[in-house]
């Protein structure tokens, strides 16, 4: 293999078997995967793939009625958007935030609790390398088989720094190295369950890092990583993007943006045996929840999959890519670009 894993499919001229991403001159997308003598039909008309492989990306193509295509290969970004998925994917902006705030780095161990439909441990494995580690987690195992589908279709086949497994993240822990870890990422229902578990197996000075979408779920780890007294002091942050519209003097905010998505919680592991500086401001005794609130993913409103939808899901990626046109997916027809 020339090259980290992946890097080859990502350049040179377009081949048959590439997935390629076709924009118009109005922003929007159409996905296609490239097979000799198939036919990209739209109602603005069609092309040959023959017409695109074999030419570099930037190339400009045209239907029969005329209308303009620029092929570009799709980025990680857009691959993650229009992917086929069961659990919620982590947005290109948030795993950009955990790739850069957790200091992810080439050759680090890291743990991924929560592995969903497999979007940021894509990132993961870009930034650890073939020389990292990468262990992934997922309760639940329809959707560990879409999470490796996905990334394998992302990478072209099985990631060297990967390993993937099905189960609860207290029990896998358990049979991993102590103290030996670098990096962990939480992206789970309940992560201050899970807090023991971050501390038996993150290096002293390791990162953790969580992501949870309400402010209860926030101000539960945060207290619970305090009283710890394992971690240093949390720190939590969101980030909202906002695209804007550039015309000539006609400059101004997109009416659209992608604001809350979730938050994100960073602290570090101290020395065993070591207690943190005790914190000088306290909240009052009335800040904290009364107890016996049930987590669930109906109580915070999330939407939830349906055993239909996952086994569509899983056929179709068990199925493998087919060649012509990707069906329209939220990410092709209206979701803004990737970072907006």
């Amino acid at each position: 293999m020339s090259g980290p894993t992946g890097a080859a499919q990502r350049r040179g001229p377009f081949q048959a078997g590439d997935r390629v991403q076709l924009a118009d001159a109005r922003g929007r997308y159409n996905t296609v995967i490239l097979a000799a003598g198939k036919v990209f039909h739209s109602h603005r008309g069609s092309f040959s793939h023959n017409e695109l492989i074999g030419r570099l990306e930037g190339t400009v193509v045209a239907t029969t009625e005329g209308t303009q295509y620029v092929a570009m290969r799709p980025l990680l970004a857009d691959f993650v958007l229009s992917m086929p998925r069961g659990a919620t994917v982590v947005y290109p902006k948030d795993a950009g935030q955990i790739v850069q705030m957790a200091d992810i780095y080439p050759g680090a161990r890291v743990i991924e609790a929560g592995a969903g439909s497999g979007a940021l441990a894509m990132s993961l494995l870009r930034a650890v390398g073939d020389q990292g580690r990468l262990v992934s987690v997922e309760r639940r195992e329809e959707f560990a088989v879409i999470a490796r589908a996905n990334v394998e279709s992302w990478f072209g086949g099985p990631h060297p720094a990967w390993e993937l497994l099905v189960g609860e993240l207290a029990e896998v822990a358990a049979n991993l190295e102590p103290l030996a870890y670098d990096r962990m990422v939480l992206d789970l229902l309940a992560p201050w369950d899970n807090i023991a578990a971050a501390a038996a197996t993150l290096a002293p000075g390791g990162v953790l890092i969580a992501y949870v979408a309400t402010t209860t779920q926030l101000s539960r780890f945060v207290e619970t990583l305090r009283a710890a007294g394992q971690f240093t002091e949390p720190e939590a942050w969101e980030s909202m993007v906002r695209a804007w519209h550039v015309e000539g003097l006609a400059v101004r905010p997109e009416h659209r943006m992608i604001g809350h998505t979730g938050f994100l919680v960073r602290t570090r592991r101290l020395a065993p045996g070591t207690q943190g500086p005790e914190r000088r401001r306290r909240p009052a005794p009335g800040a904290y929840d009364a107890a016996g609130l049930e987590w669930s993913p109906a109580t915070l409103g999330e939407r939830q999959v349906s055993d239909r939808k996952l086994r569509r899901v899983r056929r179709s990626l068990e199925a493998g890519p087919q060649p012509g046109v990707i069906a329209a997916s939220e990410h092709d027809a209206a979701a803004p670009r990737p970072g907006q």
